[in-house]
């Protein structure tokens, strides 16, 4: 089966097929999924439910806490993403897998499952609201809810024209022109990436019919951060699935000529050690059905 654009950017365009830059993004996937599995206290026959559960970051998380009458249903968009699973899982009973969408789990009966799930799902999520119902709907009464989100609307807000955090006055009117080609949209409100913010997390939550709803709310602004790595790597990673490379948005803003002073800029900032500047927001929620 051919892989899809979720799949794709989770196995290698996320980090360009580099090893380095894979190893770094698992040290904050792992951090990301252990918080996640620590709000949704676990208990080992509990039934699990990972809403996007991609290449199984959270549910095989999820199976190392629980025994042997636990039990985790993959559910993903991306028939792709699945078979990974399956592959992984083996012949593990303990794992079911599900073809669904975050707004639509009606394969899922009212009332199965003790825990649910999500990492960076409804940022794709055009119908986040009525995601929560669903959440809400398959969970028993006093089951659990655990999400991570990034605050996209953040980055949005406050640096519009940032791209790693790098204010080089040589080439700050190309990387101008390469963040637009991730920005235009979102500025005009058509991303579901950007159109929410920790806020809409929380009252669609309540709205949902959720008690104890609680946000952990970080945001950071203009922090020094690592250096960029290796520039050639770098271009070969999307920010997210839907998005282009940083090279392919540089091949499609830029001239052959620019293309290459902006090459030949962010080498040399890459070989230098020039820091960059994180500015970002997550959130992580939890919630429990009364």
């Amino acid at each position: 089966m051919g892989s899809d654009e979720w799949t794709r950017w989770l196995l290698t365009r996320r980090d360009g097929g580099n090893a380095a830059l894979r190893a770094e993004h698992a040290t904050a996937l792992e951090v990301f999924r252990e918080e996640v599995l620590d709000r949704a206290a676990l208990a080992p026959t509990d039934t699990v439910l990972d809403v996007g559960a991609g290449t199984g970051l959270i549910a095989f998380g999820a199976l190392d806490r629980l025994g042997p009458d636990g039990h985790v249903i993959f559910s993903d968009v991306s028939e792709a993403g699945l078979e990974e699973c399956r592959k992984r899982a083996g012949d593990d009973k303990r794992c079911s897998f599900l073809h669904a969408p975050a707004e639509d789990l009606s394969a899922v009966p009212d009332n199965s499952v003790d825990v649910v799930t999500t990492r960076s799902v409804l940022i794709y999520c055009e119908h986040k609201a009525q995601a929560f119902r669903e959440f809400f709907r398959v969970l028993r009464p006093g089951g659990r809810l655990s999400i991570f989100e990034p605050i996209n609307r953040f980055l949005l807000e406050h640096r519009p024209d940032s791209l790693f955090g790098l204010r080089d006055p040589e080439v700050a009117d190309l990387l101008a022109k390469v963040v637009a080609v991730y920005r235009d949209g979102a500025r005009r409100g058509e991303n579901p990436m950007t159109d929410f913010d920790e806020r809409d997390l929380l009252r669609w939550a309540a709205e949902a019919g959720f008690d104890g709803v609680e946000v952990d709310y970080r945001a950071q602004l203009d922090v020094p951060a690592e250096p960029i790595g290796g520039w050639e790597a770098r271009k070969n990673v999307s920010p997210n699935p839907l998005a282009p490379t940083y090279g392919e948005a540089m091949r499609a803003a830029l001239s052959d000529e620019e293309c290459q002073r902006l090459d030949t800029r962010m080498t040399e900032l890459a070989q230098s050690g020039t820091p960059t500047r994180r500015t970002l927001a997550t959130a992580y929620l939890r919630a429990l059905r009364p």
